[in-house]
């Protein structure tokens, strides 16, 4: 069907500006193992989204690079295919969601073929309410396991914040707390090497998204005090969506930063059957491709990370993307090949969503990699 470009330019407008319609909404930690996910944790999933499938032109010029700019892409690129390990450090303790760290963990990703590691950790759930917010001490100090043990075996780290559900309800309570724990989280690690990358919040989104760029700027500085070259992940509002790129202002004189975006569409497919996504039973059965064009939206999509890159002369990582369990193996080995082939064609750097739980590419019931997922991941 032939859309007018008046209509066209309506759905951009309405995505842009309001693309929290089609955002999942936060919720406390869910009952179900399987519901543990750095996606989001919805109240409820509208009935419709509207998503442009078309590349929005460029209106400026290209950024020429400076030496800076290209060392800090040579970093991204070290990021190339990684795998987040979920449902661990970010569930309220870790184990409540299924999942307990290993040491063989890291010898298995290693081995497979993959580069990075992502760790969404729930750092807000093991520090003190209260000034001066102090992180305990053997929470910290499992976190140095997991980064002494990445780094060991060459895997680039990128150790975030995950979960602060507090903040994104209350951003102006919360601020001063937030702030508290990154500058321990920066002075623990400021002598770490360079692969060593920070992300300081997952997925802002509500109340958050209105103070975002002011925040993300206050902790980028509060780091820097510590860690002045560090490689630091930043990301959008609306849950890292590519669709508020725009919004996101990051300062310019700073050019050791690395955005992210996460990815999860059509979320119909991605999470049907999700225990968290209110009405998603009603999705089980959906195939991907849908149709012979299915694959377009994706590339359109990361077309236009890749000229909002290329205008503002800064590395995209692929932060998260998964298809739930629930879902065909078939469909959803073809979706993962597609959105890592694409991503890798724009040269985005990628960590899947997850290692070993619901969207798993290893099975740990089977203690065996998931071979579809693997091969899709890793050719």
């Amino acid at each position: 069907m032939k859309i007018s470009k008046l209509v066209m330019a309506g759905l951009a407008i309405f995505v842009l500006v309001g693309c929290s319609v089609g955002s999942p909404t936060a919720t406390s930690a869910p009952e179900q193992v399987d519901a543990a996910t750095a996606t989001a944790l919805p109240l409820k999933v509208p009935t419709a989204r509207v998503f442009p499938t078309f590349t929005p032109k460029p209106t400026a010029i290209p950024r020429a690079l400076s030496e800076a700019d290209m060392y800090t892409f040579e970093q991204a690129r070290k990021i190339g295919r990684g795998v987040n390990l979920g449902n661990a450090l970010e569930a309220p303790n870790e184990g409540e969601w299924g999942v307990v760290l290993e040491e063989r963990f890291f010898d298995l990703i290693r081995d497979a073929g993959f580069n990075s590691v992502r760790v969404p950790i729930r750092w807000s759930n093991h520090a003190l309410s209260e000034a001066p917010y102090t992180i305990d001490e053997a929470f910290f100090e499992r976190v140095d396991w997991v980064v002494e043990n990445a780094l060991e075996r060459d895997l680039v780290v990128i150790i975030n914040m995950h979960h602060y559900e507090e903040i994104f309800k209350e951003p102006e309570k919360h601020k001063e707390r937030y702030l508290a724990l990154w500058a321990q989280i920066a002075e623990r690690y400021q002598g770490q090497p360079e692969d060593l990358y920070f992300e300081p919040l997952n997925e802002p989104n509500g109340q958050l998204n209105f103070y975002w760029n002011t925040y993300l700027t206050e902790v980028l500085a509060l780091i820097r005090d510590s860690n002045p070259q560090r490689m630091v992940v930043l990301g959008p509002t609306d849950w890292n969506s590519l669709f508020t790129l725009a919004s996101l202002r990051l300062p310019e004189d700073d050019r050791n930063i690395i955005v992210t975006f996460h990815y999860y569409l059509p979320f119909e497919f991605t999470h049907q059957g999700a225990e968290w996504a209110e009405g998603s039973d009603a999705w089980l059965g959906t195939k991907w491709p849908e149709s012979n064009k299915a694959g377009d939206m994706i590339r359109a999509n990361f077309r236009a990370a890749d000229e909002w890159s290329k205008l503002n002369g800064r590395p995209i990582f692929l932060g998260e993307f998964g298809a739930y369990r629930k879902a065909d193996m078939e469909s959803r080995a073809l979706w993962t090949a597609h959105v890592v082939r694409t991503a890798e064609e724009f040269g985005f750097g990628w960590a899947y969503w997850e290692f070993c739980s619901g969207f798993g590419v290893y099975d740990l019931t089977r203690d065996d990699w998931n071979e579809a997922l693997l091969t899709a991941l890793l050719p």
